[in-house]
C-alpha cells in the first residue's frame, strides 16, 4: 500500500507516475479528497472531547460546591451525542480511504520504461542458443502425450478444462524438476518452507491480492480461507504483525507449493498445454531486506532464477517489464523468458519483483534501523521457477527426432539415473 500522508504531499509525481500503470488523476483526488475529510473528522471530534473533558472537570467541581450543573450536564449529553455520530462517520470514511488506497498499485521505479505496452519492455540480457532442429520440432502437449506421460483428457473429465495427470516418468520428471531446485536454491542461502496451502483474508490482503483480484482466486464457500495463488502469500505472510531484528535481515526463503488460479480473463490464451493452469507446481523466492539493499537484493534474485535454466541447458532471455505490465505490488520486475520451439519465442517463466515497502506496509512488517526507528523492510518475491513451465520447456527443447526426450544431464541423479524417456 502507497502512503496516503506522502500522496497527499507530492500529488502530482503520484498522478504522473502511477499514470503510467492505468490510475487516473482522478482516483487520486478522490483519495485526497476522502483523506481530506478523515481529518476534518478526527479533528472535530477530538475538540468535542476535549470539551467533554473540560467541562466534565467543571461539572465535577460545580458537584462538590454544591452548585447547580444543570445546563451543563445537558449540554454534555448533547455533546456526547455529536461525539458518537461523528466517530460513526469517521469509521465509515476510514474504511473509504484504506479502500481508497489498497486499490492503486505499487509507485513503479522511475527507470523503468514508462508505459501501459507490454510490448515497450527492455531486454537486458540473452543467454544460449535456440537449437537448431533438423526435423520440425513437435509443441510439449503432443510430446507428453505421445509418450503418455501426460494426460489432459482425464485431467478434463476429473476436475475440468486446464488440469492435468502426470504419469510415470512425467510425474517423476516434475519431482525431479522441483527437487533440483530447492536444493539448488538451498545453496544459494534460502531456507526451504513448507508453508500453508491455505491462508485467510488478511494473508491475502497483506501481499495485495484483495480487495483488487479477488475474481482470481478459490475461496472456500462461507469461510475465511482461500487457496493460494503462489507460495508468495504465506511466505511474505510469515512475518505479518512483526518486527525483524536488524541483524537477522536480509532473510530469504524458498518453497514449493501448489498454486491455483481462476484465470480470469484469460479466456483463448494457452488453452492447451502446461503453460497456463488452474492447478499447478511452482518454487517460489521471497526475501526481506533494508531500503538498502533491496535493489542489490533483486538482481541476485534474478540471477538465482536464471542460475536454473543455465544448469538445465535451457535458452532464455531477461526484461525488464514496462510499468503497465507489472503485477500490481511490484516497483520493478525483471521476467526471465525461456525459449519454446514449437512456438518459436520465448515464454516467461519467472517474475522477480522488488515491491520496495508496499507489500510491508499493509502486512505492518518492519525493523528497527540504526537509530532504533522502526522502518518497513522492503519485500522481494520470484519464481524459481514455474515447475510445469519448466517441464514444458525441457519437453519442447529436449527433444528428439524419434519422439523420446534427452533427460538434461544435471536432473538424471533425481531421475534414479533415466537418461532418455521413450515411449
Amino acid at each position: 500500500m502507497l502512503d496516503v500522508k506522502d500522496i497527499r504531499k507530492n500529488p502530482d509525481e503520484y498522478k504522473q507516475r502511477l499514470a503510467a500503470r492505468g490510475v487516473t488523476a482522478e482516483q487520486i483526488d478522490q483519495l485526497i479528497a476522502a483523506d481530506a475529510k478523515r481529518r476534518e473528522l478526527l479533528q472535530q471530534s477530538e475538540e468535542l472531547k476535549k470539551e467533554r473533558n473540560d467541562v466534565s472537570a467543571a461539572i465535577a467541581q460545580a458537584k462538590r460546591n454544591k452548585e447547580d450543573a444543570t445546563d451543563a450536564i445537558t449540554r454534555m449529553r448533547a455533546v456526547g451525542q455529536q461525539i458518537k455520530q461523528l466517530d460513526e462517520e469517521l469509521v465509515t470514511v476510514q474504511e473509504q480511504v484504506k479502500d481508497m488506497a489498497s486499490r492503486l498499485p505499487n509507485l513503479p521505479n522511475p527507470t523503468i520504461p514508462m508505459s501501459m505496452n507490454e510490448e515497450d519492455a527492455v531486454e537486458i540480457k540473452k543467454v544460449g542458443t535456440p537449437r537448431e532442429f533438423a526435423f520440425e520440432p513437435k509443441a510439449h502437449w503432443d510430446i507428453g502425450e505421445d509418450l503418455d506421460i501426460l494426460d489432459f483428457e482425464r485431467g478434463a473429465k476429473v476436475a475440468g478444462a486446464r488440469f492435468v495427470y502426470y504419469k510415470g516418468l512425467g510425474a517423476k520428471l516434475e519431482r525431479a524438476v522441483y527437487n533440483f531446485m530447492l536444493d539448488e536454491h538451498e545453496k544459494e542461502g534460502y531456507t526451504e518452507m513448507i508453508p500453508p496451502y491455505i491462508v485467510n483474508a488478511a494473508s491475502m490482503y497483506g501481499t495485495s491480492q484483495f480487495p483488487k483480484f479477488k475474481e482470481d482466486v478459490y475461496q472456500v464457500n462461507g469461510e475465511d480461507m482461500t487457496l493460494i495463488p503462489t507460495a508468495e502469500v504465506p511466505l511474505t505472510n510469515y512475518y505479518r504483525d512483526e518486527v525483524i531484528p536488524r541483524e537477522q535481515l536480509p532473510v530469504y526463503e524458498t518453497a514449493l507449493t501448489p498454486c491455483f488460479r481462476s484465470e480470469a480473463g484469460s479466456a483463448g490464451r494457452d488453452t492447451r498445454g502446461l503453460i497456463r493452469m488452474h492447478q499447478f507446481n511452482k518454487v517460489e523466492m521471497v526475501k526481506f531486506c533494508t531500503p538498502e539493499t533491496s535493489y542489490d537484493e533483486l538482481e541476485k534474485m534474478t540471477k538465482n532464477a536464471g542460475n536454473i535454466l543455465d544448469k538445465l541447458g535451457l535458452p532464455y532471455h531477461i526484461i525488464t517489464l514496462a510499468s503497465g505490465d507489472m503485477s500490481f505490488s511490484a516497483a520493478m520486475t525483471h521476467d526471465l523468458e525461456v525459449w519454446m520451439p514449437a512456438q518459436n519465442k520465448y515464454r516467461e517463466i519467472s517474475s522477480c519483483s522488488n515491491c520496495e515497502d508496499f507489500q510491508a506496509r499493509r502486512a505492518h512488517i518492519q525493523y528497527r534501523d540504526e537509530n532504533g526507528k522502526l522502518r518497513f523492510v522492503h519485500t522481494l518475491n520470484g519464481s524459481g521457477l514455474a515447475v510445469g513451465r519448466t517441464v514444458a520447456a525441457i519437453l519442447e527443447n529436449y527433444q528428439n527426432e524419434d519422439g523420446t526426450v534427452t533427460i538434461p544431464e544435471v536432473l538424471r541423479p533425481y531421475m534414479h539415473g533415466v537418461d532418455k524417456i521413450t515411449k
